[in-house]
């Protein structure tokens, strides 16, 4: 197993279960690495090496705090995103 963030996993999944519910103008796959980029950029990190620091780290994400914590910033992330998309 490689060096992972765990956060990255949890932020992904995020956008894509709450995209219906928050209002964005595009969900192309520029802005969704913007969009992931600002909320990890405001979410500590949470590093993982072995299969079992995988499990620990995934128990622990399944805290509410956690949960509420990552929904919180990917929510403000997509509202900056979509307000000034970064388009080519």
């Amino acid at each position: 197993m490689k060096l992972h963030n765990l956060i990255e996993d949890e932020v992904f999944n995020a956008i894509d279960s709450i995209k219906n519910e928050v209002q964005v103008k595009c969900l192309c796959e520029k802005c969704k690495l913007d969009i992931a980029a600002i909320a990890l950029n405001n979410l500590s990190p949470k590093y993982i090496v072995t299969e079992e620091g995988y499990v620990y780290a995934k128990a622990n994400s399944m805290n509410y705090q956690f949960n509420t914590d990552v929904i919180a910033a990917v929510t403000e992330a997509m509202k900056i995103v979509g307000k000034n998309p970064k388009h080519d």
